[in-house]
């Protein structure tokens, strides 16, 4: 029972990627009700977009760390 505290570096990828899909989720519902509601302008909704695809890269990449390539 001598279990290390920290984290590996694995799980601190994990918990990396959480976050940035909780962001990505919530940067997606302010997106449709900006949109939706009508009151939020162009430059605000290209800059939240652009925020958007700048955590999916994230998330992509960090997935890639965690998902190992498969040789067929």
């Amino acid at each position: 029972m001598n279990a290390s505290p920290e984290l590996s570096f694995e799980d601190m990828l994990r918990i990396r990627l959480e976050v940035l899909r909780r962001e990505h989720r919530d940067l997606d519902d302010a997106i449709a009700a900006l949109e939706a509601g009508g009151r939020g302008d162009q430059l605000t909704l290209r800059r939240l977009k652009k925020q958007k695809l700048c955590l999916k890269d994230q998330i992509v990449k960090i997935e890639d760390q965690l998902i190992p390539d498969i040789i067929a």
